[in-house]
């Protein structure tokens, strides 16, 4: 395997969860859709991502961002987000980071702006106070009230829905969603999301739930509820979840609970909050977007030498 060295990242973390953009060096992917460039990143270069993101690099709650020249020319950027086991469809978090490096690295100013991701295009705003309203991809419950029996834990009932990424979306969390608990909190969830595999249980033609949603009411009674989600891996989201956020709220416009154009605030686990809202879209779908801030953490170079055990990172 081979590298182009230096390789040149912007550091940032959006509501407490880091993000990690590549602005240089990256794989030659190649043109085309970026579903296309998604796969051929996947299946020739995925040392690459392990490199980026894993330790002793990164570590497994680092989301990585590749940036890419966009297909449409009146799209800022292009890009394909990672961690450290896999590849993402959409990340709100990591767009909000995307825009604030493109914007830090003088790429971008206040204003609307179109990202391409793998899952289709996203409209990001920079504001003028610095925080980004993201325009995600249209999102929908799949299905409502999926009960599912847990070994060792007994049974979960919780809807899958569609955010940019596919979850199963739980209320009755099995304890409280602070950080002090998150062991129990990883175990259980890991625990649904195998029983979820186990028992045949998809998103949309067979697709994998690879998030999986706690939820309870607000620490803060200005929010309007708090998550906690595991991440593919064995991570979880500090921040309270771009696309879960799109998830949850296409859920409550189903079940009638919340009107287009009302303020959502999600909190999450570290008390940060996003705000959300949906417009209606077609066919049961809403149109979601989020609102938070993110704030530049670094700039480096990574270096990876030849006789390196470790340059295409650690893998547990």
């Amino acid at each position: 395997m081979s590298f182009r060295s230096p390789i040149c990242v912007v550091d940032s973390h959006t509501q407490g969860e880091p993000s990690r953009v590549v602005v240089s060096g990256g794989p030659d992917l190649g043109s085309g859709p970026i579903a296309e460039r998604l796969r051929r990143f996947s299946s020739e270069f995925d040392h690459f991502r392990s490199a980026i993101v894993c330790e002793p690099r990164g570590s497994e709650v680092v989301v990585g961002a590749l940036l890419l020249e966009p297909v449409q020319p009146d799209s800022s950027a292009a890009v394909i987000f990672f961690n450290d086991v896999g590849y993402l469809g959409m990340c709100g978090h990591g767009t909000i980071g995307v825009l604030a490096t493109l914007a830090y690295l003088g790429k971008v100013g206040v204003g609307l702006h179109r990202i391409e991701t793998p899952v289709g295009i996203v409209q990001a705003t920079l504001h003028k106070d610095k925080s980004v309203t993201v325009e995600n991809v249209p999102s929908y419950r799949f299905r409502s009230n999926v009960s599912v029996n847990v070994p060792n834990y007994g049974v979960y009932a919780g809807d899958i829905a569609w955010g940019g990424n596919w979850f199963f979306l739980v209320s009755d969390a099995p304890c409280d969603l602070i950080p002090e608990n998150r062991t129990t909190l990883i175990a259980v969830a890991t625990a649904i999301r195998s029983a979820l595999q186990e028992s045949g249980i998809t998103g949309a033609n067979g697709a994998y739930i690879d998030h999986i949603e706690f939820f309870s009411p607000p620490h803060d009674a200005e929010n309007s509820s708090r998550n906690f989600v595991l991440c593919p891996g064995a991570s979880f989201d500090r921040s309270p979840c771009g696309t879960g956020t799109s998830a949850k709220m296409a859920c409550l416009y189903d079940d009638g609970k919340l009107p287009a154009e009302t303020s959502w605030k999600q909190e999450g686990i570290l008390g940060t909050v996003f705000e959300g809202s949906i417009r209606a879209g077609h066919d049961g779908e809403v149109n979601p977007s989020i609102r938070g801030r993110a704030w530049i953490t670094g700039e480096s170079k990574l270096l990876f030498e030849d006789d390196d055990p470790f340059r295409a990172g650690i893998k547990f």
